[in-house]
C-alpha cells in the first residue's frame, strides 16, 4: 500500500500503506539466564514469559508528529504498556531516525555487521544480510510461535510470500502480507454532473474529460485554475513494490503496456518497459502533457495529493484506499467534493488490466545469535490481534499482515450487512481479518440510506468508520467489476544482477520516460534506452529471472 497510504490506514506500509509510521527495530537488553525462560511460553503464539524478555528498539519518526497527540510518547503508551502485560516483554527505544535516513542507517548497519537484534528490512537488504551469515533461520521460531492468524495470511499468497524468505530450504524472514489491491480512477463526480459528462470508458474519453475539466471551470469559481488528471513523478509500480498514490498504471495498461514488471511472454519473461506498447503509452502521455492535461508541474511537484487536497484536481490514480488519504484531507475544504471511483479506462476490447503487485515488499529479520527469535513474531502476534482496539501508533517493530484478498473479502461482507443477506453473526471466527469485525458492527451507522448509493451525501462523515467505510464501499465496488482481468508477474524475486545493477537501470529508465512525457526528449530516445538497458545488465537479470531460483 502505499507508500503514503500505509501512513494513513495503517496505512505502508508499507511498509506500504505505510506503513503508514513506525517501521522498527530493536536489540535485545541484558536479561537473566535463558534457561529460566518457559519453552513453552516461547512457543504459545501469546504466551507470557515466566521471566522478564527485554528488548530495544529502534523507531522511525513521525515528521507530523501525529504519534505524540494524546499524550502518548516513546516510553509510556498503549501498546508498550500491552506487549509487558501480555507477553512480559519490556520494550526499550535503542534509536531514533526519520524517515529519510532510516534506508542508510540500516545499510550501515548490515556493512559494519553491528546490527539490532531484529528488523524490518527490503528484500536487497535481506539478501546481503544472507550472504553475510547475519541472520538467524526462522523456521523453527515460526513454526511454533506465529499465531494461526498470521500463518493463514501468508498461507492466502499461495506460496508467493514463503518463495521470497526461503533460502536452501529455511526460512530466513517473515514476510509481509499486504492486502490485494490496484489504481483505480478516482474522479469528481460533483463535477461530471456538472459538467454534463459522463466517466470515461476509454482513454479519449479520459482525455476529453480531462479537457474539460481544465477549461470549463467545473468548480464554478470563474477561474482557469482546475488540472485534469493528478500525477506523480512515480508513473507506475514495478514488480517489485506496490502501487504508487497518483500514478499512471491504468493508462500505461490501456496500451497494453506493464512497465517495471515481468511478463510472460511465449513461455519466457520479458521485461514490459522495454516492449514497443510502451512507446505507444509514452507517446499518449506526452501529448496528454503537451495539452495541459496532466500537472503541469509534474517532475517539479514535491506532492501529488495537495492538488487533490486544495480542490484543483479532478481526477487521480490510486488504490481503494483513497478514504483514508488523501480525500479526508480534501473534505475538509469542500466537504461536498462527491470522489467516486471507477476501474476505468478501458483497452481497445474492453477489459481493464491490473497488475497483481508483489503481496511482500518487507521482511522481518533477526540477528544471528539473538536468544528469542521468537520473541518479535509474539510481539507480531499481539498486534495483528489488537489493532483495531489499540490502532497503529507505536507499534514498534510491527511487519504488516493483511490477508490478500482482505480489502476484496471485506467490501463484499459490507455489501452484504447493507444489504440484509448476512449479520455481523455471520463473520465470526475470521480473527485474520483485523478490522471486520468492528467494520460490519458499524456500517449501518457509517453509511447512510439508501444502501446502494455511494455519494458523499450517503455518508456519516463523523463515524469513527467512515474512511474505512468509505473506501470498502466507493473503491473496493471495484473488486467486483467484470472487466478486470489480472496481470502477473512470473517473478518477484530479485536476482544477483539486479542487486548490482537494478538502481541505475532504473535511474535510467525512470528519467528517459519522465523526460519523454515533458517533452524533454524525443519519443525515439526510447529505443536507444531499450539498447542501452539490455547493456548495462538487462539481458543478463533476463537470464537470471528465466532461472529464478538459481540463486536461491
Amino acid at each position: 500500500m502505499i507508500k503514503k497510504m500505509a501512513a494513513c490506514v495503517l496505512v505502508v506500509s508499507l511498509i506500504t500503506v505505510t506503513v503508514y509510521f513506525s517501521n522498527p527495530y530493536f536489540r535485545e537488553s541484558p536479561m537473566g539466564p535463558t534457561k529460566t525462560i518457559s519453552d513453552t511460553a516461547a512457543a504459545d503464539p501469546l504466551g507470557k514469559y515466566e521471566y522478564p524478555v527485554s528488548i530495544r528498539l529502534g523507531y522511525v519518526v513521525d515528521p507530523t508528529g501525529a504519534d505524540l497527540s494524546g499524550g502518548e510518547t516513546l516510553e509510556k503508551n498503549i501498546w508498550k504498556t500491552m506487549i509487558k502485560q501480555n507477553l512480559n516483554i519490556d520494550v526499550q527505544v535503542l534509536w531514533q531516525v526519520s524517515k529519510e535516513n532510516l534506508s542508510q542507517k540500516i545499510d550501515l548497519a548490515i556493512a559494519s555487521n553491528d546490527l539490532p537484534d531484529a528488523m524490518i528490512v527490503n528484500q536487497l537488504q535481506l539478501n546481503e544480510m544472507i550472504k553475510a551469515g547475519e541472520i538467524e533461520d526462522l523456521t523453527e521460531a515460526y513454526n511454533s510461535s506465529a499465531s494461526p492468524e498470521i500463518k493463514k495470511i501468508i498461507d492466502s499468497t499461495n506460496g508467493l510470500a514463503m518463495e521470497q524468505v526461503t533460502f536452501d530450504g529455511k526460512m530466513m524472514a517473515v514476510p509481509s502480507v499486504t492486502a490485494e489491491d490496484f489504481s483505480m480512477l478516482w474522479i469528481r463526480q460533483d463535477w461530471l454532473n456538472r459538467l454534463g459528462l459522463k466517466p470515461p470508458k476509454t482513454v479519449d474519453d479520459l482525455e476529453a474529460i480531462a479537457k474539460a475539466f481544465v477549461e470549463n471551470d467545473p468548480d464554478g469559481n470563474s477561474k482557469r485554475d482546475t488540472i485534469g488528471l493528478a500525477s506523480s513523478t512515480g508513473l507506475y509500480n514495478d514488480f517489485n513494490n506496490s502501487a504508487f498514490s497518483f500514478d499512471l498504471t491504468p493508462i500505461f495498461a490501456a496500451y497494453g503496456s506493464f512497465p517495471g514488471y515481468w511478463l510472460s511472454k511465449d513461455g519466457k519473461p520479458v521485461y514490459g518497459s522495454v516492449l514497443p506498447e510502451t512507446k505507444e503509452a509514452l507517446v499518449k502521455l506526452r501529448e496528454m502533457y503537451a495539452k495541459g492535461l496532466l500537472d503541469p508541474e509534474l517532475g517539479i511537484r514535491k506532492e501529488a495529493e495537495e492538488t487533490v487536497i486544495n480542490g484543483q484536481a479532478g481526477m487521480f490514480f490510486q488504490g481503494f484506499y483513497a478514504g483514508y488519504w488523501p480525500l479526508p484531507s480534501a473534505w475538509q475544504n469542500e466537504p461536498e467534493a462527491n470522489w467516486q471511483a471507477y476501474a476505468l479506462p478501458l483497452d481497445a476490447n474492453g477489459a481493464y488490466h491490473v497488475k497483481v503487485d508483489n503481496p511482500s515488499s518487507s521482511f522481518l529479520v533477526v540477528r544471528k545469535g539473538y536468544a528469542h527469535p521468537e520473541a518479535i513474531i509474539k510481539i507480531n502476534n499481539l498486534y495483528l490481534r489488537d489493532e483495531f482496539k489499540y490502532g497503529t501508533r507505536f507499534m514498534l517493530g510491527r511487519n504488516f499482515f493483511a490477508p490478500a484478498d482482505e480489502a476484496r473479502y471485506e467490501s463484499k461482507a459490507a455489501q452484504d450487512i447493507l444489504m440484509g443477506t448476512k449479520t455481523p453473526a455471520d463473520f465470526k471466527d475470521k480473527s485474520e481479518y483485523k478490522l471486520l469485525e468492528n467494520l460490519v458492527s458499524t456500517i449501518k451507522q457509517t453509511k447512510l440510506k439508501p444502501y446502494d448509493q455511494y455519494g458523499i451525501s450517503y455518508w456519516n462523515e463523523h463515524s469513527d468508520s467512515f474512511m474505512r467505510g468509505y473506501s470498502l464501499l466507493v473503491g473496493g465496488r471495484n473488486f467486483f467489476d467484470p472487466n478486470i482481468h489480472k496481470v502477473r508477474s512470473p517473478t518477484y524475486i530479485r536476482t544477483p544482477t539486479m542487486e548490482k545493477a537494478w538502481g541505475e537501470l532504473s535511474k535510467l529508465e525512470h528519467d528517459t520516460f519522465l523526460k519523454i512525457i515533458l517533452g524533454a526528449e524525443p519519443i525515439d530516445s526510447f529505443d536507444q534506452f531499450v539498447e542501452e538497458w539490455k547493456e548495462q545488465g538487462g539481458d543478463q537479470v533476463t537470464v537470471e529471472v528465466t532461472a529464478p531460483h538459481n540463486h536461491r
